[in-house]
């Protein structure tokens, strides 16, 4: 079997010259803004479990009967500051629910995501 004999001219190698940079130059914005979009994804998923677990902890002390402005105090510490805190307990039942706004790192001005997570216990009596 015989290779075939190939021959490039100059004009045609010379033309491609350079666009593999230019190629990069178009792309690298785009993968940016992909690598800033999956940050904030892992950012509001780290987030959301914060809250799973935030909400668990503060409805154990719910229903154990700890007054509701500790149980707030507690789920706060366990997540952010600025955390909503919602509890409500009845005598068969508590429910604590924990929301967040997760907020782009690279600017505040830009739109935020709303995580929440809830959990009930049993209330002990």
């Amino acid at each position: 079997m015989s290779t075939p004999n190939l021959r490039f001219s100059k004009a045609a190698v010379g033309s491609s010259r350079g666009s593999v940079t230019a190629e990069t130059a178009a792309v690298l914005p785009a993968l940016m803004v992909v690598l800033a979009a999956a940050l904030w994804v892992i950012q509001a998923v780290g987030a959301q479990l914060e809250c799973v677990d935030a909400a668990r902890a503060a409805a154990r002390a719910a229903s154990r009967g700890e007054p509701l402005d500790q149980v707030r105090d507690l789920a706060r510490s366990a997540t952010r500051p600025d955390a909503r805190v919602k509890v409500s307990r009845d005598r068969a039942r508590t429910r604590v629910e924990v929301s967040v706004e997760v907020h782009p790192p690279w600017g505040g001005s830009r739109p935020s995501v709303r995580v929440s997570a809830s959990a009930s216990a049993d209330t002990e009596s």
